[in-house]
């Protein structure tokens, strides 16, 4: 299949969608692969049944604080000019190129890459979602070692890495995103045709492509919007579309600490006596409470929406006074396997409770009353 330069808005869209909160602002990236793929034309996209098993793939993205992409601008470059270092690296060509997730700026980035080295991109990503650490991708879940792995920093610096664990390589390259400017360009996870079959959330461009052209169509209040977006899930890798909450945005507070933008969002209901909801943001919005319960918890996906026009909101994006509904929807079933629950399981991210998936929790939802 090949992905033109007509389809990145909606795969924009429905990437920020997905991408709980975090994966980076898509916009800075978008205008970059409209640049590219206007200029190279469409990229080859694959799926990953189509690798022949002992192909070269890795994974290629942004790593860092998503609020310090509206600021520290990523060059148009910066993807191919880390992956041709990478293949100076290693000493072999790349084959094939994917997404360590789908969520918002990152998955754009391989397409990029891909136009202008003219490589096929795989049809799927490492997250099914946006999340905050390298630990956390189903590549290194299923056993992938990251690295040998490359960073670029917006300067053209590179920094390379070889670690004994996936925790030794987070830890580390967060550290370099942190002393590089706050967000780097990275190419890690280098896998076969057959390590990728094996572990990738499959056909999550082209599904966030579909995603966003039913959000751009049905453009407009969240009552409109959740029934189709039920229907289109329906036939997805993920679970169901559940309605937790709507109200304004009366505080947000982030700030980043250690590469990561941390901080608490704090939404009331509209008019009505009820309990505000709070959620928790790790990059990505990780927890949401009320009343003193969960509604929704990672790793199912809490998707913040205008309330006017369905548009999906990004963490650093939110703002006091804007007017939301907060969506809640059941992660893949990779990620409800034990061995991913023993790294994306809320007590991974310091909180006390255990993984309860969002179908059990709508004795604590919001109707979404008209």
């Amino acid at each position: 299949m090949m992905f033109g330069v007509d389809r990145l808005e909606d795969l924009s869209l429905g990437a920020a969608f997905l991408a709980t909160g975090g994966g980076g602002d898509p916009y800075i990236s978008l205008l970059a692969a409209q640049a590219v793929l206007a200029k190279n034309g469409p990229v080859e996209l694959i799926r990953a049944a189509e690798l022949d098993d002992d192909a070269h793939v890795v994974s290629i993205g942004g790593v860092g604080a998503p609020s310090v992409s509206l600021e520290l601008l990523p060059s148009v470059d910066d993807p191919a000019i880390a992956l041709a270092a990478y293949e100076t690296l290693v000493g072999r060509p790349v084959d094939a190129v994917v997404s360590f997730e789908i969520g918002g700026g990152n998955s754009l980035i391989p397409l990029i890459a891909g136009s202008e080295l003219g490589l096929p991109v795989v049809d799927g990503d490492g997250m099914g979602r946006a999340l905050p650490e390298a630990q956390m991708m189903t590549f290194s879940i299923a056993g992938v070692s990251p690295t040998p792995a490359l960073a670029l920093d917006y300067a053209g610096n590179t920094a390379t890495f070889q670690t004994d664990s996936t925790l030794t390589y987070e830890r580390h390259i967060r550290a370099m995103a942190a002393a590089m400017g706050g967000m780097i360009t990275t190419v890690e996870h280098p896998m076969t045709g057959r390590e990728v079959q094996s572990c990738v959330m499959d056909g999550t461009v082209s599904f966030s492509a579909e995603l966003g052209r039913l959000l751009r169509e049905r453009r407009g209040h969240v009552h409109g919007i959740v029934e189709p977006l039920r229907d289109l899930f329906a036939d997805s890798i993920y679970g169901d579309v559940h309605h937790l909450y709507s109200g304004k945005v009366v505080d947000v507070a982030t700030a980043v600490v250690g590469g990561y933008d941390i901080g608490r969002a704090v939404i009331e209901p509209f008019g009505a006596d009820a309990d505000p909801l709070v959620i928790d943001i790790k990059n990505e919005y990780l927890v949401a409470r009320t009343g003193g319960h969960v509604v929704c918890s990672v790793p199912d996906l809490i998707c913040v929406v205008d309330f006017e026009t369905s548009t999906p909101i990004n963490a650093e994006r939110l703002r006091f006074g804007q007017r939301v509904s907060v969506l809640g929807i059941g992660c893949p079933e990779f990620f409800r396997q034990q061995r991913a629950l023993d790294v994306v399981a809320p007590q991974c991210f310091g909180f006390e409770h255990d993984f309860t998936p969002v179908e059990d929790l709508t004795a604590h939802h919001q109707p979404l009353e008209r």
